[in-house]
């Protein structure tokens, strides 16, 4: 399976690792682009194999000529793997392979579907090789999943490929304990990302009786930096540090303008906060009647409503409650029997062994 140690595929695929049949898998991790942190390693090592390819993400890139080692890498590894099975988590990484392996790829994200989200404008010229090299790891792929119906509508609309689309949920096992509570909003992040949509927390926070409590990256692996004056910053943490402030906090806000699933309100969920999420169609999609949503346009209208939810513990105590029980929707059970159930229609019977890549 090829992962990355920068965003949510991390988190994605060790759920995913965890959940599938011992008996029926043995799964070698691919890692592509920055380096994964030591616990990370020690987290993949316990599931599986884990070998780091020196080969970037396709976001990282500025034209396909630097993805060109990435398909023959995977294929190699693969081959001396002797894998049954390879699952992508970047449809790019389909394009350049050489194998006669059955390729499930799952998008979770991409460029196109991003900046169709964030900038509301064509892909300007330079970035159009994303959408050929994307649409050639699909045209490559025996199956393609997406995690959600909102994020099929988004790749169906940028890509030929929705009569092979299907929605496997992402899942989380965690059901963390309530630790004291804390008056606080917590959003976690990587906010040099626009698509996350960090500014808001700004534009709100002043006008809060509580503190606005960030977590996550400011700076981008390219130097990209975003300052969140008002906001409590936290910067990079451990994922068990995060989930520790979520047990804490109250209120988790998560104020995407892009986000194919989203993890950060399905553990706050878990962690029994009341959420406060961004009126989007994915949010929509998994979270209605389990939240409040809000404009993610207008900082005045998270304050107001987050206001409101600050004022009445009534309120909080009920919202938590209801994204609580929705959170059950969202299993690395159900995951991972959607997902054996395309890996063996691909597969010959018996399963000995699968290589998942992302």
């Amino acid at each position: 399976m090829s992962v990355d140690a920068v965003g949510g595929v991390w988190r994605y695929a060790m759920e995913l690792a965890r959940a599938l049949p011992r008996q029926s898998y043995r799964v070698v991790f691919a890692g592509l682009g920055p380096k994964p942190r030591q616990e990370q390693v020690k987290e993949a090592k316990a599931l599986g194999d884990l070998v780091w390819l020196d080969q970037p993400l396709d976001w990282m890139t500025d034209s396909p000529e630097d993805l060109a080692a990435v398909g023959p890498a995977l294929s190699a590894l693969s081959h001396e793997c002797g894998a049954d099975l390879l699952h992508l988590n970047l449809p790019s990484q389909a394009a350049g392979l050489n194998s006669h392996l059955p390729v499930v790829t799952v998008a979770h994200s991409c460029l196109p579907t991003w900046w169709k989200a964030v900038k509301g404008t064509t892909l300007p010229a330079r970035w159009r090789w994303h959408l050929q090299i994307n649409q050639a790891g699909f045209d490559a792929s025996n199956a393609i999943v997406v995690p959600s119906g909102s994020h099929a509508q988004n790749v169906s609309d940028c890509y030929r490929c929705l009569d092979r689309l299907q929605v496997v949920h992402n899942g989380i096992a965690s059901f963390l304990p309530r630790a004291r509570g804390e008056p606080m909003l917590f959003a976690a992040g990587r906010w040099w990302d626009e698509g996350k949509n960090g500014a808001i927390l700004s534009g709100a926070a002043p006008r809060l009786d509580w503190p606005m409590v960030a977590a996550g990256p400011l700076t981008s692996p390219e130097g990209q930096t975003l300052d969140l004056p008002g906001v409590r910053t936290l910067g990079p943490l451990a994922h068990e540090q995060v989930l520790d402030h979520m047990r804490r906090a109250d209120i988790l806000v998560s104020p995407s303008i892009y986000e194919p699933f989203g993890l950060a309100p399905l553990e706050g969920a878990r962690a029994g906060a009341a959420l406060m999420l961004a009126n989007i169609a994915t949010y929509r999609e998994l979270w209605e009647g389990s939240a409040i949503f809000f404009d993610p346009t207008d900082p005045g209208d998270l304050a107001a409503k987050a206001s409101m939810l600050i004022q009445d513990a009534e309120m909080r105590a009920a919202g938590a409650s209801a994204a609580l029980s929705r959170s059950r929707s969202f299993t690395p059970d159900r995951q991972a029997a959607a997902m054996d159930a395309i890996y063996r229609s691909h597969l010959p019977q018996p399963v000995p062994y699968a290589l998942e890549v992302s």
